[in-house]
């Protein structure tokens, strides 16, 4: 390693260990790579703010179980999960209907296996959705999966990697219901499913009832007829030694608790990923309203 590059990478440690110490005393509110994610993140960081706690933002971070490690290790003091997701992805638990068992058996785990909390709920349930075209489900009379079934063999299908890696993906989805597409689903940025799906890449995919995008571009949910997919409740997951450090965050997210319906969260992801607009005036607007 020659003279100047090892002086860069030292001046790169040294910045990186100077931002850490300056970030020991804000709550750090991290998010996974999508945009509901990152609204969520920057609406406990806003509701922190706004009662004088300094934060850090470290948002897009990644999947789930790279945030699950993140907030165990602390670099990460809070961050939004799914309770379906945490029962059966992190925990390894048998999906369940129930959403208040699941929130409690969540709960519970969390607290034994990991010494984290799961707060309140913050009011929506965003659970997976099977999606095609408008103009497929007109035409073919698709109102369920089980309706789509037939066609799958002609059908291309799109899903994120971890739908198709996860228990309560992909995997259980078609021993469930039978479904056999013509060729293997293509693997695609989370971003970029319900584009293809609009310019005829692919012809099914999965996303998230609340993504704002859907009726934007004329596109179908199809309803999970055979109950697969347990409840995704929106919590909360935090670094206990974080809610003794920061005794505003569990305020915080007592605050928030019910205050974001399923149609209030698409409107917000709408706005961000259909308006594009500015994520942090999307907030803003939103906390306004609730006052």
């Amino acid at each position: 390693m020659n003279r100047a590059l090892a002086l860069l990478l030292t001046f790169v440690l040294s910045a990186g260990l100077g931002c850490r110490g300056q970030g020991e005393a804000a709550v750090i509110v991290g998010s996974k790579n999508f945009t509901e994610q990152v609204v969520l993140a920057e609406l406990i960081a806003q509701e922190l703010e706004a009662r004088g706690q300094r934060v850090e933002r470290r948002v897009n971070l990644g999947g789930t179980l790279l945030c699950h490690q993140a907030v165990r290790s602390g670099e990460i003091h809070v961050y939004v999960e799914y309770t379906g997701t945490a029962l059966t992805a992190v925990l390894s638990l048998p999906a369940q209907p129930d959403r208040e068992q699941v929130r409690q058996r969540v709960g519970d785990e969390y607290a034994k296996r990991f010494g984290l909390e799961v707060g309140p709920p913050l009011g929506f349930n965003n659970t997976f959705a099977i999606v095609v075209r408008g103009e497929d489900a007109r035409q073919r009379k698709l109102k369920t999966i089980s309706d789509a079934v037939p066609h799958a063999g002609n059908w291309r299908a799109g899903f994120g990697y971890e739908f198709l890696e996860r228990p309560d993906g992909y995997r259980g989805l078609a021993d469930t219901y039978g479904l056999e597409f013509g060729s293997p689903p293509r693997v695609m940025e989370l971003g970029l499913l319900y584009r293809a799906l609009k310019e005829n890449q692919v012809d099914l995919v999965a996303g998230n009832s609340t993504d704002g995008v859907i009726e934007l571009l004329d596109l179908v949910i199809l309803e999970d007829d055979r109950g697969y997919f347990p409840p995704y409740e929106a919590v909360p997951v935090v670094n206990r030694a974080a809610l003794e450090r920061f005794p505003e965050l569990r305020a915080v997210l007592d605050s928030l608790a019910g205050s974001l319906s399923d149609a209030a969260m698409r409107r917000l992801n709408y706005a961000v990923d259909g308006e594009q607009r500015d994520v942090r005036q999307v907030v803003a607007d939103f906390r306004r309203s609730r006052k």
